[in-house]
């Protein structure tokens, strides 16, 4: 495994080495405990073993360190001199045999010495003596240490001061960057979310975490830390343990505030490398130590410490966030407190889009809410149910919503009853539950109109005219959202009149008018000018979504990535698995199977629960999966069907039906196939949608079913439906679908044709369609059928390796080596010797031309979808 971020400092190392044909020299190597510094050495040894003999000698954290500790494990490698010099006891003998040896070998030497802050004085003594002498000796010595343990009167500093400034190298270890951390995450297989800032991008740490099987602190951390703290005094103890209790960092004010603790307390804490301390601030080095610490107090004194902090909060008279006031009261365990901060907290959270934020403080405080009078009750409620929805907790939003609009109807407050059914009406159909759905908004509808008409009856009426629009019911939904629009506008009520315009532009999308995106437009600016971000959202996202269900690739791609950074920037989850699954089917259909996998699993990572919006997401997984022989592609689908046919909207259920189908005919069940299609088809062919429609008749083609031919069908469709597989090939090829190309191609008569979408569906990695091909050409008597790529490459074009597949996509994209190395951790040499390697299998001279190549290969850059393949 390549070592992260590493390179520039290995680079230096072998100049060290470099340029001991001249002159010898130092390295100082240093860093925080866990940085890296020992692994770091141990892959410079095996980079230059054969150019050089490695000397390894360690210092050890004894009470009473043994005097030339290191020397020891050297002599037990080279014995002779250096051994019987050691056993004279004589310091300048010692000195002296070691660097004869260094002076005398036939081959070059690195002396390294590991952990110097724990050299006893005589190996300090010894460093002196081998540092002034390495510009005369062939030799480099390479010195590890701790630089954060190296306290202002350190010995270890007065070592390095005394050192030939001109012979020394620093190199400094830094902590791993957000790309990094994220990349150990993946190869770990697992989420990357918060790791940067709970391990500090210490990659031990890190490695201990990702190692661990839960999200408790790793013992072997807990064990670590622990075991400083007990070294401590017991005023730098408790002065630890109070900081513990803060999340980020303690002022100094608070601190001494709370324990009055003596100075000597705290810089004896800092000297434990637990703490760090600044002008401004005391805390832990890493979040994860304070977390271990946190976690090793008993029950009862970690309350009482937050007790204490709560106090001296409250009371210090100085703004203090009122995030933190809650959540000390929470861990005090003070009721009161909880219930006087909590919701102001959560109202805060959700005024900055930190909607997962708010869903705790709003639980926090609903754990206590049966002391509260019921209108307080029915708000935290509502509160709280908002925000799930945003979170994309559609399940506990609508439990929340149920709650409040029982506490409404007890109250007899008939105007938020009605408002509360209407947002249940929401909250049912993201749970994916249409007949509930639709029976709120009917007697939303039904509560306000008794009432004078106002906000909430407009509201009422965009609502259900959003569920018409997303049944396909265009007409009903534009006599709905009309009369929204209509009363909004009498009443000038922005936040009606822009969700009344967000379905009239839906619905007139839906219906391929482009005039859509005008109104599309507005209702998006309307709502971002008024604050609006889950209607901004809806507005945004229906124009990218609805694009790509119609296949408007044309603006498809931009679309979905506009509205994925906005979704994005206000943290709505929901949101963003349905737009990232939006965009993995797009990125599908163009031939960037990776990509669409990548936006797939990105998709299925989110904290999402409930509604049909993950069947975004699992179609085109189960697709790259079923193309390429992968029996995880069974599951993939059969999930997706659950929660397709749950919801009875035609958006979700058709794209599965289509891509079960596809699996039977990939299976070899054509038999199935039809049986899929035929069971949704009658849906697709009364919606009159031109793309669920002709999908699902290919697929009964394909599957030699009864012919279909939808009133309503895209043009590749009609073309291989009436029989012109060229006409139909060359329509794919001109939208950039290779793999539907490729279908096109195999569907005629013509041996050339099928040889060529052979080469297609190799290219794609599209292992399992490219073997039913082929055995339909060995049925045929077709001879000299090339043989496919082999299982490790067939999901990579030209036989590359996954890495040579990355590097080659930031290629494309006009990167250098060094930007390259940047985005993918690794260093420009490493990249030039993939770069060597891709143009060696492609059969190119230079990177344009790879370029080139790649694109004929569908290999496009991450995050565009500009590549037409088979060009």
């Amino acid at each position: 495994m390549d070592l992260l971020e590493r390179a520039a400092a290995l680079d230096e190392l072998d100049a060290g080495l470099a340029g001991l044909s001249s002159r010898g020299g130092v390295v100082l190597l240093a860093g925080e405990a866990g940085i890296g510094k020992s692994a770091l050495v141990k892959r410079f040894r095996q980079r230059r073993s054969a150019e050089a003999d490695f000397l390894m000698g360690s210092c050890d954290p004894l009470l009473t360190p043994q005097a030339l500790g290191p020397v020891y494990d050297i002599a037990r490698e080279v014995g002779g001199r250096l051994s019987e010099a050691l056993a004279s006891g004589r310091r300048e003998t010692i000195f002296a045999a070691l660097l004869g040896h260094l002076a005398l070998a036939a081959r070059r030497h690195v002396v390294v010495v590991e952990d110097a802050h724990w050299a006893d004085e005589a190996t300090l003594d010894l460093l002196v003596f081998l540092g002034r002498r390495m510009e005369h000796t062939p030799a480099l010595l390479l010195v590890t240490y701790r630089d954060d343990e190296l306290g202002a009167d350190h010995p270890l500093l007065t070592v390095i001061g005394r050192l030939p400034a001109d012979a020394v190298r620093r190199v400094r270890l830094a902590s791993l960057s957000e790309a990094a951390v994220a990349e150990m995450a993946r190869r770990a297989g697992r989420p990357d979310v918060g790791l940067r800032a709970l391990t500090g991008g210490n990659p031990l740490l890190l490695t201990e975490v990702l190692a661990a099987a839960d999200s408790r602190v790793p013992h072997t951390v807990r064990d670590l830390v622990l075991a400083r703290l007990a070294g401590l005094p017991r005023p730098a103890r408790e002065a630890v343990q109070l900081v513990s209790v803060v999340p980020n960092r303690v002022e100094p004010w608070l601190l001494e505030a709370v324990a009055r603790p003596a100075t000597s307390g705290v810089e004896a804490g800092v000297a434990s490398v637990l703490l760090v301390m600044d002008s401004e601030r005391i805390g832990f080095r890493h979040e994860l130590l304070r977390r271990a610490v946190e976690g090793s107090l008993s029950v009862l004194k970690r309350r009482r410490l937050n007790r204490e902090v709560l106090a001296a909060l409250a009371g210090s008279g100085e703004p203090v966030d009122v995030a933190r006031l809650a959540h000390h009261a929470r861990e005090a365990g003070d009721v009161d407190a909880v219930l006087r901060y909590a919701p102001v907290a959560a109202q805060q959270a959700a005024a900055v889009a930190a909607h997962r934020e708010a869903v705790a403080q709003y639980r926090a405080a609903l754990a206590h809410a049966d002391r509260l009078p019921v209108p307080a009750r029915a708000d935290l409620f509502e509160g709280y149910s908002v925000e799930a929805y945003l979170s994309g907790l559609a399940d506990v939003a609508v439990a929340a919503r149920q709650s409040s609009v029982r506490l409404r109807e007890a109250a007899g407050d008939r105007e938020r009853v009605g408002e509360g059914l209407r947002w249940l009406s929401r909250m049912h159909w993201w749970a994916g539950n249409r007949r509930d759905a639709e029976s709120a908004a009917a007697r939303a509808i039904a509560v306000l109109g008794a009432l004078p008409a106002g906000r909430q009856l407009a509201l009422a009426y965009s609502n259900q005219s959003q569920l018409d629009m997303l049944a396909g019911r265009l007409e009903p939904a534009m006599h709905w959202a009309g009369q929204a629009l209509t009363l909004a506008r009498e009443l000038n009520d922005v936040e009606a009149s822009t969700h009344a315009l967000t379905n009239i532009g839906s619905a007139r999308l839906q219906a391929n008018d482009p005039g859509g995106r005008v109104e599309l437009e507005e209702a998006f600016q309307m709502a971002v000018g008024a604050g609006l971000e889950d209607h901004a959202a809806r507005a945004i996202g229906n124009l990218a979504t609805i694009g790509a269900e119609l296949r408007h690739h044309d603006r498809a791609r931009q679309d979905l990535d506009r509205a994925l950074a906005f979704v994005q920037q206000h943290e709505l989850a929901g949101w963003v698995q349905h737009v990232l699954g939006h965009r993995a089917r797009v990125r599908l259909d163009l031939g960037d199977w990776a990509g669409a996998e990548q936006d797939a699993r990105a998709a299925l990572a989110e904290r999402v629960s409930g509604g049909g919006r993950i069947v975004d997401a699992l179609v085109p997984l189960g697709l790259v999966q079923a193309r390429r022989g992968d029996p995880a592609a069974a599951a993939t689908l059969q999930e997706a069907t659950e929660r397709a046919f749950a919801t009875s909207e035609l958006q979700w259920i058709a794209p599965v039906a289509a891509a079960r189908a596809e699996h039977a005919w990939l299976s070899g069940d054509d038999g199935r196939a039809v049986e899929e299609v035929a069971a949704v088809y009658p849906m697709a062919e009364q919606a009159r949608h031109p793309w669920f429609g002709g999908e699902l008749a290919l697929w009964a083609r394909m599957a030699g079913g009864p012919p279909l031919a939808p009133a309503l069908m895209a043009a590749p469709h009609r073309l291989l439906l009436a029989g012109d597989w060229r006409g139909a090939a060359e329509a794919w090829h001109g939208l950039g679908w290779p793999y539907h190309q490729a279908l096109a191609l195999m569907s005629g008569g013509d041996d050339d044709a099928r040889m060529q979408a052979l080469a297609l569906l190799d290219g794609l990695g599209a292992r399992q369609t490219a073997l039913r091909l082929r055995r339909e050409l060995r049925r045929r008597g077709t001879l000299r059928i090339p043989a496919g790529p082999t299982r490790a490459t067939a999901a990579n074009p030209a036989g590359l390796s996954n890495r040579q597949v990355e590097v080659l996509r930031l290629l494309v994209e006009g990167l250098t080596d060094a930007e390259i190395a940047a985005r993918l951790c690794l260093s420009p040499k490493t990249v030039g010797h993939h770069v060597s390697a891709l143009l060696r299998k492609l059969g190119v001279g230079t990177r344009h031309q790879a370029a080139a190549a790649a694109r004929g290969l569908g290999v496009t850059p991450a995050g565009t979808g500009e590549a037409k393949p088979g060009n």
